[in-house]
């Protein structure tokens, strides 16, 4: 097989969650162990740090991949979804898994993948843990799937857990209150090893300091040691940060090529991690911190939060999809000049759509698609909703179609906005 054979193979013949939904979800670690034994347990051959949460776990880990590869370590990457290429999820030192081992991956396991029939996920964590292993990186950045407790990724035994933040998302399998979802979060959490949380929610924390207490594990809320109180992106695409801890100003000029003002609330998780590796003895400096994060895209691949990828007229992908997410953006918007909004919009079937359109700006002209993947929620559906909410715009069959005629429609003051979903925002790059 090719590439696109082998692609085309895994993508009919295993059950994808981010294309189907639930019907692709286990709930249970049957399969994970199973494969993590037929591969000889690939993941105690490196070290890791794990990352949960519902909104911000891409950045966090994409910034800390830049940040060990800067300071010299050969580092691991696993995140998802990819955008366009199913090769994004799995990276080294920034490279993604060349197509040749994702063929020889499949040619050469496919009786077992056809006896287990693991899911889409399953297998890719098994992909990933075993190129890293075969790699010898020191370190792997793993970022979980969906949840946490019962995500495939949760097999390693890392030197900090990370859980970036807890938002209503995926509430059919995860719960449907935030302590619910806290809970599944936590599951991340191992006995005896420190965790990192984000986000110091009343709802929350509670669920954080029973899972840790319980466990043995020593508890940082990253707001507590670092904080962001406002940034600034400049017009040659920096974005500066204020990092303040308590009241001393740290790392002056600190800036990063992530432009979303969502990364104020996740640099403070990335800074204390380090400061705990730099308690293990690991040698990273401010330089390293410094020069990883001006450059977290070329380092590590990272893409589509709040980023530009077209001029005249100004045109920006972003996958916020729930909420939480879809409220950053909207926030962004609100804090950005243009003349007036173009938004692109799409979603799949399982979020809460109705929350999300009472979020969205009335003022903006809307061109609704739809991604091609059978999740998506259909477009002419959409369309009436976001009408009953006062959203008028016109229907797009394809997410290229959409972007056409918005960029046709908008002016050079103009700002085209592409939003709603991962998959949109792949099919628009």
């Amino acid at each position: 097989m090719n590439y696109k054979e082998t692609t085309d193979w895994l993508f009919s013949q295993l059950p994808m969650f981010h294309r189907v939904g639930k019907a692709a979800y286990k709930a249970d670690l049957d399969n994970t162990l199973a494969l993590d034994r037929y591969f000889g347990q690939p993941h105690r051959n490196f070290l890791s740090i794990h990352i949960a949460g519902t909104n911000g776990k891409g950045s966090v880990s994409s910034m800390l991949a830049a940040i060990f590869q800067a300071a010299g370590f050969k580092t691991g990457l696993y995140t998802s979804p990819h955008l366009v290429d199913y090769r994004e999820r799995i990276r080294v030192n920034g490279e993604m898994i060349p197509k040749k081992e994702v063929v020889g991956f499949v040619e050469q396991h496919r009786a077992i993948l056809e006896e287990l029939t693991p899911s889409f996920f399953e297998m890719s964590v098994a992909m990933a843990f075993d190129y890293f292993s075969r790699q010898d990186v020191r370190i792997a950045i793993v970022e979980a799937g969906l949840g946490g407790r019962l995500d495939s990724t949760n097999i390693i035994d890392p030197m900090i857990s990370v859980v970036t933040n807890i938002g209503f998302d995926h509430m059919d399998l995860l719960g449907n209150t935030l302590q619910k979802i806290a809970g599944e979060k936590a599951g991340i959490i191992k006995p005896g090893i420190p965790v990192v949380v984000g986000d110091k929610n009343r709802d929350t924390r509670r669920v954080f300091e029973e899972t840790a207490t319980r466990l043995g594990s020593p508890l940082y809320f990253a707001n507590d040691f670092f904080q962001v109180p406002w940034s600034v992106v400049t017009p040659e695409g920096r974005q500066y940060f204020q990092t303040m801890r308590g009241r001393k100003l740290v790392y002056p000029e600190l800036w990063s090529d992530q432009l979303g003002m969502v990364q104020r609330k996740n640099l403070p998780v990335v800074l204390e991690v380090i400061e705990l590796l730099k308690l293990k003895e690991w040698d990273i400096t401010d330089d390293h911190i410094y020069r990883a994060l001006s450059a977290v895209r070329s380092l590590t691949g990272f893409r589509g939060r709040w980023e530009v990828i077209s001029e005249n007229p100004r045109t920006i992908v972003d996958t916020g999809h729930n909420v939480d997410g879809i409220r950053q953006v909207v926030y962004q918007l609100e804090n950005t000049r243009f003349r007036e909004p173009h938004i692109v919009y799409g979603a799949v079937n399982d979020k809460e759509i109705d929350k999300i359109l009472q979020v969205l700006p009335k003022n903006a002209r809307y061109y609704f698609t739809q991604a091609s993947i059978p999740r998506a929620l259909d477009v002419k559906m959409l369309a009436a909703k976001a009408a009953f909410y006062g959203l008028n715009g016109t229907i797009h069959n394809t997410v290229p179609e959409a972007v056409a005629a918005a960029r046709k429609s908008a002016g050079m003051d103009d700002l085209v906005l592409v939003t709603g979903s991962t998959y949109l925002v792949g099919e628009a790059l």
